[in-house]
């Protein structure tokens, strides 16, 4: 992390000196969320939480808790708090440098400049004398995560009340100065959890498909996201990820009632170091509705002292989303009321970790963890004979044993591009219409004109696919039969579920290369072809699951068109950026601090804000709480076959359909393989999200006026800006 965040603060102070440098204020964007991270606005404007973070510090200090710590401080506002309260002294610690620079700003900001010791450093490195005189009566924090523990609360609380707290009260019968006994705030939490089924969890860590652009995948072996969680912890994966349910497109069902996992005691440093060593329990779950089991969503309630706390559940308004622990033993198995489903719990690494292990179906358990299916994942299962589903499971055990832990990872995101069927359906149809061309078109050449042709004596063609990560249209360029194609697939475990899928598919081992696994040999690409043209077709990643256009892509297009044989193709020819008027509270809320009243009147914005960016990415356009001010109206084009037909700026007015405040326009792209077959990244199976341009000032609009967009590509970044015009015109 040291080095990424010093590297983003070189960038940030480039754009300092020299604000209208283009390079260094893309370069800034591009790495803004590693300086500041986004959730740090969203919790800035959540006046309801630090009002009840300021009323419990402001209750501890009053008591007597005088000497305070605020252990990652981030801005520095619980500590300022805490001051303000009257606490005689206040420390503080940061371990990320841009962070910490700008907390001691905002204090300077405030007048506590002096009055609140801010240390660069982990908490867990502090020591008494050396960076502060004497231990302190009170730790504030929210050193915690979607799940609770992921930012390391347990270790840093450890460490403090052995090091930096003064001890607990022992009892109620012991009467001591709260200045002489040590506590903290937050006093503990609950965490709570629950079985959901939902499609877009489901897509984004199983695989869903059969077949692939006409490829079966059954013999691709297990392929799994690096999000799983078992009771024994494993580097290689991550036990949840995170998200706001409320916001996930197609919703979900819940098929439990909400259920406790665990309550732990922040002021008991004898049960915080007891949690990783907890015997790992098991709790049953009554199914109360049918559904396909697709993760646990976890959630906790934040007891900040005997009256106060905040809940991060799926239902509150707040700033948190929720943990998720996606499911990968069911691969489609219906859970049906009545049902008990047995989950187990433990935090071996300081990782809350939560697996569901067993389905009890008619008194018979039947276990998931071990279970193999012979349906495919994309048939659930739901057998209406519970004694044949449980001897399929018992049989499923006996050849469990011999299986191998082999499995391919993918990331979520690719996980997901496997499951769009008709991105890669596109493609194959694409790919055909291509190649059918360029055979049409060497039939009618003479013999001897330089084209290369495979062991049959036909016509080779040649597919270079440079997408970024785990991508399948080598294959299904070689599927077409007389195509040589390479895949820029660096990861060997990646490359060979690839030539496990050309052996199934018949397609000649020859006929498939990686091409960056030779880029040290001289020779280079290979075997090149004897034309004077390389390339049939050229597969461009043009744009990133974020939803932003990739970097250089049009230096990359520029690159290709010179590489392509005659008739030869990129992929896609042309990309069509639209995009929409809207009024959003949230993308405000998600990309600025809102002025000093979320901030308790503390003075935070304008230092913060120094790190908003304007433009929002990995939105999802479906649920984004926003009213529409426009239709959608096409923004750019970008043209990868045509040099000619680009441009870099471009104005379009667009009429407002109601009255309201423009806040963002939202963007998204279809792009286009050939003049006929197009995908849309605002699909509903899409694995792309998109991005809105967020407005600097909220425009005011009434219904009928015209607004004048002006849009600018400038290296692949997009910035629109937006006011109203005064005499109305035609669209552009």
């Amino acid at each position: 992390m040291g080095f990424r965040d010093e590297a983003a603060g070189h960038f940030h102070k480039a754009l300092k000196l020299r604000p209208d440098y283009p390079e260094a204020r893309e370069n800034f964007y591009r790495v803004a969320n590693w300086l500041v991270e986004r959730w740090h606005f969203l919790m800035l404007n959540d006046h309801g939480r630090n009002r009840k973070y300021q009323q419990a510090i402001q209750k501890a200090v009053q008591s007597g808790c005088n000497t305070v710590l605020d252990i990652g401080t981030g801005t520095g506002i619980l500590g300022m708090c805490a001051k303000k309260a009257g606490a005689a002294e206040v420390y503080a610690c940061e371990l990320s440098k841009t962070m910490y620079e700008l907390a001691c700003e905002v204090v300077t900001a405030n007048g506590m400049e002096g009055r609140i010791k801010i240390l660069h450093m982990k908490s867990l490195e502090m020591e008494v004398p050396k960076d502060i005189p004497h231990r302190v009566s009170l730790v504030v924090t929210e050193t915690v995560d979607a799940g609770l523990f992921g930012e390391g609360i347990i270790e840093s609380l450890i460490h403090a009340w052995h090091h930096l707290l003064l001890p607990p009260q022992r009892g109620e019968n012991e009467l001591r100065e709260p200045s002489a006994t040590g506590r903290v705030i937050p006093a503990g939490a609950t965490v709570f959890g629950m079985a959901v089924e939902c499609l877009e969890i489901r897509r984004h860590h199983r695989l869903r498909v059969s077949e692939v652009g006409g490829l079966s995948m059954a013999a691709a072996g297990e392929l799994r996201s690096p999000v799983s969680c078992t009771s024994v912890p494993d580097d290689s994966m991550e036990p949840y990820t995170t998200e706001r349910l409320s916001r996930l497109p197609g919703g979900y069902k819940p098929l439990t009632e909400p259920f406790t996992a665990l309550n732990i005691d922040f002021n008991n440093v004898q049960e915080l170091e007891a949690l990783c060593s907890r015997e790992v329990q098991q709790i049953r779950l009554l199914v109360t509705q049918e559904g396909e089991l697709d993760a646990l969503a976890v959630w906790f309630q934040l007891h900040l002292d005997e009256e106060s706390s905040l809940s991060t559940g799926p239902q509150e308004d707040t700033c948190w989303e929720q943990a998720i622990y996606p499911d990968h033993s069911t691969k489609g198995f219906v859970l049906k009321p009545q049902d008990e489903l047995i989950i187990e719990i433990s935090c071996r690494d300081s990782f809350l970790r939560l697996c569901s292990v067993a389905v009890v179906r008619d008194g018979h358990e039947i276990r998931l963890d071990k279970r193999l299916d012979s349906q495919h994942p994309g048939n659930p299962i739901s057998s209406p004979n519970p004694e044949a589903e449980l001897c399929t499971a018992l049989a499923s055990l006996q050849t469990d044993q011999n299986q191998t832990k082999d499995f391919c990872m993918l990331e979520c995101s690719e996980m997901a591009l496997l499951n769009n069927h008709d991105y890669h359906q596109s493609f194959c149809s694409a790919l055909a219409k291509l190649i059918t061309q360029l055979k049409v078109a060497c039939q009618n050449q003479e013999p001897g004109s330089g084209v290369q042709s495979d062991l049959t004596g036909k016509s080779l063609f040649y597919v270079l696919d440079v997408s970024e990560g785990f991508s399948l249209l080598s294959l299904i360029a070689a599927s077409q039969g007389h195509v040589k194609a390479y895949s820029s697939m660096e990861k060997k475990k990646q490359q060979e579920v690839l030539k496990k899928l050309a052996r199934s598919s018949n397609i000649p081992e020859q006929h498939l290369e990686f091409w960056l696994n030779h880029m040290e040999d001289e020779q280079g690409m290979l075997q090149r072809p004897s034309r004077e043209k390389l390339w049939s077709a050229i597969i461009l990643d043009c744009v990133e699951t974020c939803g932003l256009i990739r970097q250089k892509l049009m230096e990359k297009a520029s690159l290709a068109r010179c590489l392509l044989e005659e008739g030869g193709r990129i992929f896609p020819e042309k990309i069509v950026v639209y995009g929409m008027l809207v009024e959003s509270d949230t993308l405000l809320l998600e990309s600025a601090v809102q002025g000093q009243e979320p901030t308790l009147g503390f003075n935070i914005a304008p230092f913060i804000n120094q790190f908003t960016v304007p433009v929002h990415v990995f939105l999802d356009f479906s649920t984004l709480e926003c009213r529409h001010l426009s239709e959608s109206v096409e923004l750019f084009v970008l043209d990868l076959m045509n040099a000619s037909a680009n441009y870099t700026n471009k104005e379009i007015k667009v009429q407002a359909t109601s009255a309201g405040r423009i806040t963002a326009i939202p963007f998204w792209y279809q792009i286009y393989l050939d003049q006929d077959i197009s995908v849309s990244t605002l699909s509903q199976n899409s694995h792309w999200k998109q991005a809105a341009a967020v407005l600097q000032q909220p425009l005011e609009v009434q219904a009928g006026d015209w607004v004048r967009l002006a849009v600018k590509l400038h290296k692949s970044t997009i910035s629109i800006s937006a006011h109203i015009e005064n005499v109305p015109g035609e669209m552009e």
